[in-house]
């Protein structure tokens, strides 16, 4: 199996530049390419100005990362994208649960089907043929949200990272751009 790793933190903890880092790091390498598997929805005015901004900061800090927009079927692109000599980044776990469970348009996944969505990623994460690089904002560490959709959502998104972690080789917390090792080696 391929090493993976499950990069945490909070918004604008530092956790996409750190996985941007590390592809940089993979494309120096001879033969090796890279792709972003991005799960964002430009959905309104600032959310398109906020993706722009993304391209372009990674087109200028990682020349060479391909991209493709996968906001739902996450698990069968890194099937389909996951090879040797190419490492796969997705950005973000946190965007393509919320496309799934908390859709702004169209019918929202049933919550019965949610522990089958997670293992689905979770088997294709298993089944990759080549490194995968996970960026999600960890949101459970504060209060307890006051709706039940709410509170289901945040549940759903640990679980998720929970069964993510338990594929992943590494995990890193980023706090205040600092990378904190949590999980190194033994997947």
């Amino acid at each position: 199996m391929a090493a993976h790793e499950l990069i945490l933190g909070g918004q604008r903890s530092g956790k996409s530049r750190c996985a941007e880092a590390r592809a940089v790091a993979w494309l120096a390498q001879p033969g090796q390419s890279a792709l972003l598997l991005a799960t964002a929805l430009a959905l309104d005015d600032e959310m398109r100005a906020r993706i722009q901004r993304h391209q372009a900061d990674r087109a200028s800090h990682v020349p060479g990362l391909a991209t493709l927009e996968v906001p739902l079927d996450l698990a069968g692109a890194l099937r389909e994208h996951s090879a040797p000599g190419r490492l796969v980044l997705i950005d973000c776990l946190t965007l393509w649960w919320t496309n799934l469970v908390m859709p702004v348009s169209g019918a929202a996944l049933p919550s019965t089907e949610w522990a089958d969505a997670r293992e689905s990623l979770c088997a294709a994460l298993r089944g990759a043929r080549g490194p995968v690089l996970l960026v999600s904002n960890e949101i459970g560490m504060g209060v307890s949200p006051m709706s039940p959709g709410a509170r289901a959502f945040v549940d759903g998104l640990g679980w998720l990272h929970q069964s993510v972690a338990a594929v992943c080789t590494n995990v890193t917390m980023m706090v205040a751009g600092i990378e904190v090792p949590i999980k190194r080696g033994n997947a």
